[in-house]
């Protein structure tokens, strides 16, 4: 097989079902425990606002709706856990999705945290790592424990993968 074309459906499908994985959590904790995730919304109506040459917002709550701010942001929440998938891919070689293993998953997972951490946080106004947020270390967590699922779901998708390759 092209080693491109395995990039990139490697990618997909395991960057696809990892995202799957971490929105099912989020379900989960919504239902169960009544914790809230990102509305995908306001990732929209941030990058709706590039546009205009707006990166950074005051509260991205109240900046200005953009108009289809909602399927923006999910189809960039997938796009994103599609790209760190290649990343994945792309350090540890497309092999990998032949024989995963749960560390280098973890490892990216773990990682991407740095993304909300260090860029959409801040960004939306909410300061580096959530620290302008009524509950910084809460907010903290959260972003850990998602991205940590995410990483399992990674090792998942791509444990699958193998296993319809086989």
């Amino acid at each position: 097989m092209n080693i491109y074309f395995e990039l990139i459906a490697f990618s997909l499908i395991i960057g696809i079902g990892a995202t799957v994985i971490m929105d099912i959590y989020a379900i989960v904790l919504k239902r169960l425990f009544n914790i809230p995730s990102l509305d995908y919304a306001l990732l929209g109506r941030w990058i709706g606002h590039f546009k205009n040459g707006i990166f950074f917002h005051k509260t991205i709550i109240q900046a200005e709706k953009i108009r289809y701010e909602r399927t923006i942001g999910w189809i960039a929440h997938y796009s994103i856990g599609i790209s760190f998938a290649c990343l994945l891919l792309l350090i540890w070689g497309t092999g990998w999705a032949y024989h995963p293993t749960l560390l280098p998953a973890l490892a990216i997972g773990i990682l991407t945290t740095v993304a909300p951490f260090f860029l959409m946080q801040p960004a939306f106004g909410f300061g580096i790592a959530a620290a302008k947020t009524p509950h910084p270390a809460i907010a903290r967590f959260r972003s850990l424990k998602t991205h940590t699922i995410y990483g399992i779901g990674l090792y998942l998708a791509a444990l699958l993968l193998s296993r319809v390759m086989a």
